[in-house]
């Protein structure tokens, strides 16, 4: 007797075969890690010739870090508003980025490999590096004195805003990358009659973008506002993961910081849940449920 899998089981199984193997890299490389740094979380570990000594201390820690710590506070606001204009502006460059390499023109593969390009080589220490020696800074803003010349015209607040987001320009084109292509992907999915449909009708192309194309990309935004999000908190400038770093690996503070990396994943994860509540009433829509 044949055994026969109606269509949900049979997406289910698709599902879990694209990602059984890492579940697997998971439970061999990353479930005892994550185990230990819960239990180190609850410890106050005391390095020693046998190993690690631990002694529990309950929530002691995770209290530490809202009560005593000066310095973890102040980096966890600044690294989620530094998120929040972060993630914005990576998803705009990309998509226009996206829009101008969908189009049909001599050399757009090279371009392509250009906006990528970035990913591959300002990654990691090397960007770290990069940063370090200034080359996230724009030279024009400060070669040319930019803000004595345009206070003149523009509210000197609203004018520090503006000049700061410019400044961070270079970050947003190296971290960009991925999503471009991304977004690329989902350009190409769209039927080109959808567009010569809207034409028919009358519709200009700043109509057929925002009835057709912003619509139809929308789970590539989801995917891509994830994405931006896990990587401006866990880029190479992150204050939060210096900080932690630090008391790891200068001050030996094993316990104080696995709690620490546990706050900062909890927050994290509630960030991306409610990112997932809010796409999800698009997403219904589009899918018709």
């Amino acid at each position: 007797m044949k055994f026969k899998m109606n269509m949900r089981m049979r997406h289910i199984l698709e599902g879990y075969s694209f990602i059984s193997l890492w579940i697997v890299g998971f439970l061999a490389f990353m479930a005892v890690p994550l185990g230990r740094s819960i239990y180190y979380s609850f410890q106050n570990l005391s390095p020693s010739k046998s190993g690690l000594i631990a002694d529990y201390v309950g929530t002691q820690h995770f209290r530490a870090a809202f009560t005593v710590d000066v310095q973890f506070l102040p980096l966890l606001q600044s690294t989620f508003t530094n998120m929040l204009t972060h993630v914005p502006l990576v998803l705009i460059f990309s998509m226009a980025s996206a829009l101008l390499l969908n189009r049909s023109f001599r050399g757009r593969m090279v371009f392509r490999g250009i906006f990528f390009l970035p990913v591959i080589i300002a990654s990691g220490s090397t960007l770290k590096k990069l940063m370090e020696q200034g080359a996230a800074n724009l030279p024009i803003f400060m070669d040319y004195d930019l803000y004595s010349t345009l206070r003149l015209f523009i509210p000197s607040d609203l004018l520090m805003n503006l000049l700061e987001y410019a400044d961070a320009l270079t970050i947003v084109m190296w971290d960009a990358g991925v999503q471009t292509l991304i977004f690329l992907a989902g350009l190409q999915t769209i039927s080109p009659a959808l567009y010569e449909a809207a034409k028919c009708d009358g519709a200009t192309k700043w109509e057929s973008f925002w009835k057709i194309t912003f619509p139809m990309i929308m789970p590539m935004i989801l995917v891509n506002t994830l994405f931006t999000m896990v990587s401006s908190f866990t880029r190479a400038d992150n204050g939060v993961m210096d900080y932690i770093n630090q008391r790891v690996f200068a001050d030996n503070d094993y316990g104080y910081a696995s709690a620490l990396g546990w706050i900062y994943f909890v927050l994290i994860f509630i960030m991306i849940g409610i990112v997932f509540l809010l796409f999800r009433r698009s997403l219904s829509s589009m899918e018709g449920r």
